[in-house]
């Protein structure tokens, strides 16, 4: 089975995270292959707007890493694959097209920051929202701090990742998170029908209003990602994160030190 489903019918673009049989979790390979669509896709001139979303309609994407799946994996490798998953989120950022994430189900972890790297988001009446590394010992390590508090404002993105609270698709939409609400197996044709509106129009307008405000957005930004690299790495060699994997293999609540 193909991890990511690519379909271009100009001047749509349209991404699909495709292993249901795991929450459309990105595992390193699927991640590689991803920054590899994102580059197609940005040398492509007939493509002007992208639809991201996951195969199905209950899942986006449980994210990348969860308490089980890094506890089989040795800290370094869990430090490269974040570092991996921020080069290939910033460049689905920096793509000249612009990007919509159809929410078509849960979308958990490292996948909210993969939603968030995209221009706009829009979710299924169901969908629900989770940052809970917190509750795992971490943090969101792959750009969800900086592009959540831009999205969201410093007070409301401080309160979902430190709460690691499931946030409804209503409450998205009133934090301005996504951009529109669509009924249940519904938003992936909505999607596309905002993309096919973006592409029908001037491409040198649209880019050229990505271009602008990305640049808005930039002061910071770079100061932002690097004191997350340093933190995040220093965060996974700390007892809390050995505490919040144990504590959630074994079932019971985990008891931080702050070391």
């Amino acid at each position: 089975m193909t991890e990511i489903i690519v379909s271009k019918s100009p001047p749509v673009a349209t991404v699909t995270l495709n292993r249901p049989e795991d929450l459309n979790r990105l595992t390193p390979d699927a991640m590689a292959l991803l920054g590899r669509i994102i580059d197609d896709i940005a040398a492509d001139d007939s493509i002007h707007a992208v639809v991201v979303t996951g195969a199905g309609n209950d899942v986006f994407s449980a994210g990348l890493l969860n308490p089980d799946i890094r506890a089989a994996m040795t800290k370094d490798a869990v430090i490269a694959f974040v570092l991996a998953a921020n080069r290939v989120f910033d460049a689905l950022a920096a793509l000249p097209q612009i990007s919509i994430a159809a929410i078509n189900g849960s979308i958990v972890a490292g996948a909210v920051e993969l939603a968030l790297a995209c221009d706009i988001r829009i979710a299924a009446d169901d969908a629900t929202l989770t940052m809970p590394e917190a509750k795992w010992g971490g943090f969101p390590g792959a750009g969800g701090p900086h592009r959540l508090g831009m999205v969201v404002g410093h007070a409301r993105a401080l309160e979902m990742i430190c709460t690691g609270r499931e946030v409804s698709a209503r409450e998205m939409d009133r934090y301005g998170l996504v951009q529109a609400i669509h009924p249940r197996g519904a938003v992936k044709d909505a999607a596309r029908t905002m993309a096919e509106t973006i592409g029908a129009n001037g491409p040198l307008a649209t880019r050229g209003a990505k271009r602008i405000l990305r640049e808005r957005r930039a002061p910071g930004f770079a100061e932002a990602r690097a004191l997350s690299d340093e933190l995040r790495e220093a965060l996974e060699w700390s007892e809390d994160v050995d505490e919040g994997i144990a504590a959630h293999r074994e079932g019971r609540a985990a008891t931080f030190k702050g070391r």
